[in-house]
């Protein structure tokens, strides 16, 4: 028996060992990092960002590999199945979670075939309007939704994309009806807000912010829990009497499921490290988002209760699903 025992004792230390000497070892060669979306975009800006640091911190070569397309499960669904080992990493956004019920044939399910490492930052959207419009504030706005329903015309980059699921949980709460009129992209439906084919629009902030500023367009409010530091003096859309809402385009670091631990743990530290640097704080402040750093577990809640939330807007709204 003591002879059972020490064996058992043996395999044990052997394979703690092993576990601390895989994260030590880690890595050993280059690190893809999958963008589900085409160069220029946030969350390609997000992964150039910390491709950068993480391969200064790592002392090996992260390399940025867009894979667009599909409303980005196709990038998804690359990482899905690639081997989890940590050479393959995937920065995803809100998209992770509205995905699952705007699909309804995913060849995924993110909450089962994706390990979170880090929550990496926060962009809010900003409520802007076309000069023209008589609405100095979110009451107003609603005042007039609420009088004439769906005669308000709203421009999105289409049917699933954040300029309309954000309008969607806007009429959810608030209890109103807008008309979406889609364009083929975020950039498009902001230039149709300032020309006035449509009458207002929820961009992300970096696509609104210079025409703001250049008073192209009215700022209403900012979609946040908390106001940017762009726009400190720009309300929320709570505290400007729509309490209840909150929309904002959260980023992430994730591996394929069953990454060991111990490598989920070095990338989460490396991340969160880049994260609390001034250099990448500026660089996301620059293109409109905050950093945001988490641990595995804040960022697995933050998928699981943004899942359940879009389920409910995208049903409520009667959103076709593809």
């Amino acid at each position: 028996m003591i002879r059972n025992l020490s064996a058992v004792l043996l395999l044990l230390l052997s394979a703690g060992y092993s576990v601390a000497g895989l994260a030590q070892a880690y890595p050993e060669r280059p690190v893809r990092m999958i963008v589900p979306f085409s160069p220029g975009g946030t969350s390609d800006l997000v992964a150039r960002i910390m491709a950068a640091k993480l391969s200064d911190d790592l002392g090996q070569t992260v390399i940025v590999d867009n894979r667009g397309g599909a409303g980005s499960t196709l990038g998804v669904s690359i990482a899905t199945r690639s081997t989890p080992d940590g050479y393959t990493l995937l920065v995803a956004h809100i998209a992770l979670a509205i995905n699952q019920t705007l699909y309804s044939k995913l060849p995924y399910n993110a909450m089962k075939d994706l390990d979170p490492i880090a929550k990496l930052g926060i962009s809010p959207s900003a409520v802007v309007v076309n000069n023209k419009l008589p609405a100095r504030n979110m009451k107003e706005l609603i005042a007039l939704a609420k009088k004439e329903p769906g005669k308000l015309n709203y421009g999105s980059a289409g049917i699933g994309s954040a300029g309309h699921l954000s309008v969607a949980l806007l009429e959810h709460v608030a209890g109103v009806k807008f008309t979406q009129v889609p364009y083929k992209g975020g950039g498009p439906s902001v230039t149709a807000t300032i020309s006035g084919e449509v009458q207002f629009a929820i961009p992300v902030m970096a696509s609104a912010a210079s025409h703001v500023k250049a008073g192209r367009l009215r700022m209403l409010a900012v979609t946040s829990a908390k106001r940017p530091q762009a726009f400190p003096d720009v309300p929320t859309v709570r505290e400007a009497g729509i309490p209840g809402y909150v929309y904002e385009t959260w980023f992430g670091l994730f591996s394929p499921a069953g990454t060991p631990k111990p490598i989920i743990t070095k990338l989460n530290q490396s991340a969160v490290k880049a994260l609390g640097t001034s250099e990448v704080r500026e660089q996301f402040l620059s293109q409109g988002l905050e950093t945001d750093p988490s641990t595995p577990a804040e960022l697995a809640k933050t998928l699981r209760d943004e899942t359940a939330v879009w389920a409910k807007i995208i049903k409520s709204a009667g959103i076709p699903i593809n």
